[in-house]
């Protein structure tokens, strides 16, 4: 026993000197909120233990309920997939009503839980914001113009769109179960500007599609730039309030009062989420009030013109939306990491909602097949 503990108090100590000489200590909280609590990565409740600015809300627009509310049954080959991944939340909304809901493990319409990188398609959408305000003045526009600290080498070919498309050519990994990596770090730490400031440029921006989560805190930052205000505010003024969303909202922060992390972690509810995939559908125009251009929804929801890492068309991914074609009909959504769905399906004027603490496998597509699951689900209770 003594000689375990022994081996313990060293293990302890070699990890801790390693930590310091790392200069990686923001691994000390993904240890304490993470690891320590059996998570090998990020977790739809961890958002607790982050600071975060609010999205504020203003007057809340009721959706409108459908008068066949919840009288489909979920079909039967859904149910063990939604026990095997833990789902919280999964809702069909048509022409603009909601058909069905359903929550589970304690979670309601009110519950709130982590968008992961669902706030990806946010950020997107408030690039469309400002270009239609003129803050900025298209997509083609140089990110340095924005934030010209960056501009050095090779960064000064980045474009918005560039970004936009995840084709950056930045010197970024993204790895979820790394916990030294560049992902943990800018998810984990307090440095996340100068994370991503100090990215370089290695490769052609423009040509290929690699998923970074640095393009879209690089995006936070033009958008913050261009408009004078943080990420929260403009959401909360240009979308969260106007499209009449029922709760404030979180967006986490690497530090109290500091940046918010755009590329995840807004905190909030199925029925808010959804709201975004109601404003796609209707091409961008809420209730009557364009909030963002019809021909940007347009382009953000059609696969971009790029080739993906083996060379191949790219085939599932616009700006900061992924879609598919599944059963002849174009499919675009809002993905989250562990499974969380907006999905949009315009032949059906359909949006699925899912929110969950697992995902399933990944395809060779891109996608994951509980995402195509889901889909069939929904299809079934309203053919």
């Amino acid at each position: 026993m003594k000689k375990l503990l022994k081996y313990l108090i060293i293990i302890f100590v070699a990890l801790n000197l390693l930590i310091v000489i790392s200069g990686k200590s923001w691994m000390y909280k993904a240890i304490s909120i993470t690891y320590l609590k059996g998570y090998s990565s990020s977790y739809i409740d961890d958002y607790i233990h982050f600071t975060a600015n609010t999205i504020k809300d203003g007057n809340h627009q009721k959706w409108a309920i459908a008068n066949d509310y919840n009288k489909a049954k979920l079909p039967d080959f859904i149910k063990p997939i939604n026990d095997k991944l833990e789902t919280v939340a999964f809702m069909v909304i048509i022409n603009d009503s909601i058909q069905y809901e359903q929550y589970w493990y304690g979670y309601s319409a009110d519950s709130m839980s982590n968008s992961f990188s669902m706030s990806k398609s946010w950020v997107a959408t408030l690039i469309g914001v400002a270009i239609k305000e003129g803050k900025i003045k298209s997509i083609e526009q140089q990110v340095c113009d924005f934030l010209p600290d960056f501009c050095e080498g090779r960064n000064s070919e980045l474009t918005i769109k560039d970004l936009l498309t995840m084709s950056s050519g930045l010197n970024w990994t993204e790895d979820y179960y790394n916990p030294i990596g560049q992902t943990a770090e800018a998810y984990y730490g307090s440095n996340l500007r100068e994370l991503v400031s100090s990215l370089k440029v290695i490769e052609t921006p423009g040509k290929v599609f690699k998923y970074h989560s640095s393009c879209t805190q690089l995006l936070t930052f033009v958008v913050e730039e261009a408009t004078g205000k943080t990420i929260s505010e403009y959401a909360s003024e240009k979308l969260w309030q106007p499209m009449g969303a029922k709760h404030p909202a979180l967006w986490n922060t690497n530090t109290e009062g500091g940046d918010e992390k755009g590329f995840c972690c807004i905190n909030s509810n199925a029925r808010d989420f959804a709201r975004l995939g109601k404003l796609y559908m209707n091409h961008g125009n809420w209730n009557g009030k364009q909030l963002i251009d019809s021909s940007y929804v347009e382009s953000a929801t059609s696969i971009a013109d790029l080739l993906d890492e083996k060379g191949n068309e790219n085939t599932n991914y616009g700006y900061q939306f992924w879609m598919t074609n599944y059963k002849e009909m174009h499919i675009y959504y809002a993905r989250g990491l562990w499974g969380q769905y907006v999905i949009c399906i315009p032949e059906k004027d359909m949006i699925v909602v899912r929110l969950g603490r697992k995902f399933g496998a990944i395809l060779e597509d891109g996608h994951h097949d509980d995402f195509y699951q889901f889909i069939d689900a929904a299809l079934e209770m309203y053919p």
